[in-house]
């Protein structure tokens, strides 16, 4: 398959946990079905499909679930956490979409590494909420026993929030190239890849999906990205006055919106970066919009088309 188009697809937290759900182990194969449904009909049209995913409630229960023990036992770092993730959805998602092709072709998961800075300004402000949700004493309480720093959260409460360095390198690039090319469908960078510094050491960190999977992309020559999340695709003045639904427009201009602010850092401003990054370093096209629609997004006929 080393001549058919290579296709890295990122997947939003809406393909492995809805909204509204408790996070159940039969609602995670529920969903991650139906997304291994809609990725099938991609991998059908014979290209070489490399997938990415998020894995913020998973890690949080990770977190959460070993909260739960005694004091003195261990708790894993959050490398460690982020490494359970990759496993855990790595083969929910693969045996998904072999399910979903007929076992036609098969699938891998590849834990992933990607190297950051220590240097990074992130470390000295960290933002990304990460665990569970706790009351302003619980947090203080927490923040004296553990070291943590803690956040109030705008959707509710207090939590824990981390650094969430730019990614550098994804160490296992060539190994998920190669897998793509011998015809795997390939999971890889889970969660934003397990963090490590520039001597390999573990970090304390969590690095953004779509930042993440848009480097992967680049490293292994990817013919387009396409990032699928829970809206149709990007909008200036989203839920206000004015809205406008971008169709396609050109990765200067969209870094210009990008630039005046137009995208928030919490929400789509990741993900207009990493799209724009990958159309403007490669040349090629990137794609953002619906789960439900991944294969007319990725055909180009729906979602936002960012061109070159």
């Amino acid at each position: 398959m080393g001549s058919a188009p290579l296709i890295v697809v990122a997947l939003g937290g809406n393909a492995l946990l809805r909204k509204g759900q408790r996070g159940t182990v039969e609602e995670q194969w529920e969903t991650v079905s139906h997304a291994a449904n809609q990725l099938a009909r991609i991998a059908r049209d014979g290209v070489r499909l490399v997938l990415t995913h998020g894995n913020g409630p998973q890690v949080g229960m990770i977190l959460e679930a070993f909260e739960q023990l005694p004091r003195d036992k261990p708790r894993p770092t959050l490398d460690v956490a982020t490494a359970m993730t990759q496993g855990w959805l790595g083969y929910m998602i693969a045996h998904s979409i072999e399910r979903a092709l007929g076992w036609e072709r098969r699938a891998v998961a590849i834990v992933s590494r990607v190297i950051v800075s220590r240097d990074d300004p992130a470390f000295k402000n960290p933002t990304k909420f990460i665990g569970s949700y706790y009351t302003e004493e619980e947090a203080r309480r927490l923040m004296r026993e553990k070291g943590w720093i803690m956040k109030p959260d705008p959707r509710r409460g207090w939590r824990r929030v981390v650094p969430s360095p730019e990614p550098r390198h994804i160490i296992e690039y060539e190994r998920i190239r190669e897998a793509a090319e011998r015809g795997y469908i390939v999971v890889a960078v889970g969660g934003g890849g397990i963090p490590v510094d520039e001597n390999l050491d573990p970090v304390e960190a969590v690095v953004d999906k779509d930042l993440a999977s848009s480097l992967l992309a680049r490293q292994i020559g990817a013919d387009k990205l396409v990032i699928l999340t829970d809206v149709p695709g990007v909008a200036i003045n989203y839920g206000k006055p004015g809205e406008k639904w971008l169709r396609e427009v050109s990765a200067g201009d969209l870094l210009k919106l990008y630039e005046e602010g137009h995208f928030p850092p919490g929400s789509m401003g990741p993900k207009v970066l990493a799209a724009i990054r990958f159309t403007i370093e490669t040349g090629r096209p990137s794609a953002i919009g619906l789960l439900e629609e991944a294969y007319e997004v990725y055909k180009g006929d729906k979602g936002t088309q960012v061109l070159p």
